[in-house]
C-alpha cells in the first residue's frame, strides 16, 4: 500500500483529490439524509416555535430542531477535515489508480458505514477510514517503523502490528498445500488445520468481527524473502465463509503479479469474482454457514 508514483501530473493532485473526497461526502451525506424514516421527516416539521433564537456558528442544533432531512447536520468529522487537508498538501497520492479506488467506493457507497478490513498501511489509509465514514476501518501492517510513522500523523487510524511466516519462494509449495482436504474446511481460521489461515497473527478481536470488506493489499510481495500475500488472501477468503450470514467483498490489488493472481482465484474462487479493474479484483463471498453443504468454490 505504499506509494510508487502516480499517472497524474503533480499540479493536478491535490485538485483531482480534494474534489473527489467533497462529491464522495457530500454524496454519502444526501444518501443517508434521503434514507431517514419519513416519520422523524414529518414530525420535525411540525413547528418553529422551539428553535433557539440564535444559532452558534461552530456546533450543530439538536437533533430535535432540525426542520427536515434536508437540515441535518453536515459538519465534517475532525478525521474527515485531516484527510482533505493531507490530501491537498501533499504531492503523495494513493497508489491505485482511480478506476482501481472506484470499484471499491461503489460498494463503500453501498455497505458503508460498516466494518472494513485491510491489510495494508500506506497513505491511501486515510482515504478508506474517510470513506468509510460512522463505520470500522482497521489497518494490519507488517513493519512496526511504518506503524509509528502513519500513526504519528493520523492518530485516529486503528491499526495493528502482524508478523508473518511466509516467503513469497514458498509460494508454488503452500499452493500445493491448500490443496489439501483440510483447506477445503469453512470454519475459524484460529482452529483451522489448513498452514494458509492465520491461526495466532491477529489480534483475538479481529477473528470476532464480521467483516463487510476484506482489502488485501500487503503484505509485501514483490521479491522472493518478502512474506507475500498467500495467507492474507487465504484468511481473508475463510473470515467471508465463515461469517454468521451475508456476503463480504473481498478486494485484491496487484493480480499483475503470480501470486496475488493465482492466489486470488483459486481461494476466492474464480466464481465469486465479480469485477475487475486494472490491478484490482473484488469478489463477493458468500457465507457458508447458512447453508449446508455448499463446496468451498462454486461448481
Amino acid at each position: 500500500m505504499r506509494n510508487k508514483g502516480s499517472k497524474y501530473p503533480i499540479a493536478f493532485k491535490p485538485i483531482l483529490l480534494v474534489v473527489f473526497f467533497l462529491l464522495v461526502f457530500v454524496l454519502v451525506i444526501l444518501l443517508r439524509s434521503s434514507s431517514l424514516p419519513t416519520s422523524f421527516q414529518a414530525s420535525s416539521v411540525t413547528s418553529d416555535s422551539n428553535l433557539p433564537t440564535t444559532t452558534n456558528p461552530t456546533s450543530c442544533p439538536p437533533l430535535q430542531h432540525q426542520l427536515s432531512a434536508s437540515q441535518t447536520c453536515n459538519k465534517l468529522s475532525p478525521a474527515t477535515a485531516e484527510t482533505l487537508v493531507h490530501y491537498v498538501t501533499s504531492n503523495i497520492t494513493p497508489q491505485q489508480t482511480y478506476k482501481e479506488i472506484s470499484v471499491s467506493l461503489r460498494v463503500l457507497l453501498k455497505k458503508s458505514p460498516c466494518n472494513f478490513l485491510v491489510f495494508g498501511l500506506g497513505f491511501d489509509s486515510p482515504m478508506w477510514a474517510t470513506l468509510n465514514h460512522g463505520g470500522r476501518t482497521v489497518f494490519l501492517e507488517e513493519d512496526k517503523s511504518w506503524i509509528q510513522q502513519i500513526q504519528s500523523k493520523f492518530p485516529n487510524l486503528e491499526s495493528y502490528h502482524v508478523v508473518y511466516d511466509t516467503k513469497v519462494a514458498r509460494a508454488s509449495e503452500l499452493m500445493e498445500i491448500g490443496k489439501r482436504e483440510e483447506c477445503n474446511v469453512v470454519g475459524d481460521p484460529r482452529v483451522s488445520g489448513c498452514e494458509l489461515a492465520m491461526k495466532g497473527n491477529l489480534p483475538e478481536e479481529v477473528y470476532e468481527v464480521e467483516w463487510d470488506l476484506i482489502m488485501v493489499d500487503a503484505p509485501t510481495g514483490y521479491h522472493d524473502e518478502a512474506p507475500g500475500r498467500m495467507k492474507a488472501i487465504y484468511t481473508a477468503g475463510l473470515m467471508a465463509r465463515n461469517r454468521e450470514e451475508g456476503e463480504t467483498d473481498v478486494f485484491v490489488h496487484d493480480v499483475n503479479r503470480v501470486v496475488e493472481d493465482e492466489f486470488s482465484k483459486v481461494f476466492l474462487c474464480e466464481g465469486y469474482l465479480s469485477e475487475e479493474e486494472g490491478r484490482l479484483r473484488r469478489f463477493t463471498i458468500p457465507s457458508h454457514r447458512t447453508r449446508s453443504g455448499r463446496p468451498f468454490c462454486p461448481l
